[in-house]
């Protein structure tokens, strides 16, 4: 069996290289540019409907948008669920 000695020399090194690999995951962009909450173009484009029939689906209780300062955003799970049939679902508050 062999032993193998490791020093505070290999140490620091090995911290050194881990918070070097840590700021580089840190730094790298995100390749997932999806947003979890979807303007109501962005919505109506998802769903391929009009202004008019995300109104409806809005008043209706099928879709459940929060409003910030006069803009409607649309849960993106939401859509997604109403494209796959499931209807209504539960609103997140912000």
């Amino acid at each position: 069996m062999v032993v193998e000695m490791i020093t505070k020399e290999d140490l620091q090194q090995f911290r050194q290289q881990l918070l070097s690999d840590i700021k580089e995951i840190i730094a790298a962009p995100k390749t997932n540019n999806e947003s979890a909450w979807l303007r109501s173009a962005e919505a109506r484009q998802i769903l391929k409907v009009s202004a008019g029939t995300l109104q409806n689906l809005r008043i209706s209780g099928q879709l459940k948008p929060n409003k910030i300062g006069g803009t409607y955003y649309y849960n993106r799970g939401e859509i997604m669920d109403l494209l796959a049939g499931s209807g209504t679902s539960k609103r997140r508050k912000l």
